[in-house]
């Protein structure tokens, strides 16, 4: 079945030019022009993917991220003019799954619209095939309803963090590499750098360190990447 793409931008031009491409690729697409519509528009269709500029009119691009990741966990790409580092880290913080710079290349685009979508059916898969629900002590991972409680509290994840969360617990004791956390979490599509890694555990680690007598601990081995530590575990050796 056609994965459908809800293209939010307010560039005519742009628009009409993503909505041409992504359907020769074989995608169903809507369109939004304004952030009200976008809401609107994501609330009405539930699309696949939304492809998300930053500078809308009525209501920006970071706002309509933040306002949709509270409500679905749909993977978004967001669009950008702004070159700067913190445009780009804000809005991974606020819910982002992927960022593109104006101008970009309609290739890369479409390597990184499939990469997500590519690694959202995985995590499908996943879920049925593995533990939905995992239980450490007093935290509470159900990996199909996409949410984490602590002591009965839930603690709100961004998608990346709880994809990062989830295959670090899954794989608990094993030291994983930042390369092979951005393969098996970002992708191998990614195009961002293993600073990303780092920038999610320490917002993981800063959303996490309220509680204190948390059943895990993400721990740093210096030169090599990290680890999740059930504290009633020992930990393993990591593989080659």
């Amino acid at each position: 079945m056609p994965k459908r793409i809800l293209v939010v931008e307010d560039e005519e031009n742009i628009r009409h030019t993503l909505r041409y491409n992504l359907i020769k690729e074989g995608f169903l697409v809507s369109e939004a022009r304004t952030g009200p519509e976008a809401l609107a528009e994501a609330r009405r269709v539930r699309p696949d993917l939304i492809l998300l500029d930053l500078m809308l009119p009525e209501l920006n691009g970071s706002e309509v991220c933040r306002i949709l990741r509270q409500e679905m966990t749909t993977p978004i790409l967001m669009l950008t003019a702004k070159g700067a580092e913190v445009d780009k880290v804000i809005g991974l913080q606020i819910g982002a799954d992927d960022y593109v710079t104006k101008p970009f290349s309609l290739r890369e685009l479409l390597a990184r619209i499939t990469a997500l979508l590519r690694r959202v059916d995985l995590a499908s898969r996943e879920v049925k095939r593995g533990k939905e629900v995992e239980v450490v002590g007093n935290f509470r991972m159900d990996r199909g309803a996409r949410t984490v409680h602590v002591d009965g509290e839930e603690v709100r994840l961004a998608p990346k963090e709880f994809d990062l969360l989830s295959f670090l617990l899954a794989h608990a004791g094993k030291v994983q590499s930042r390369e092979f956390l951005i393969q098996q979490v970002w992708g191998s599509n990614f195009y961002g750098d293993r600073k990303t890694v780092d920038v999610h555990v320490r917002w993981l680690r800063e959303k996490f360190e309220r509680f204190e007598a948390l059943s895990f601990r993400i721990t740093t081995v210096f030169g090599v990447g990290y680890r999740l530590d059930r504290l009633d575990q020992p930990a393993i050796a990591a593989e080659a």
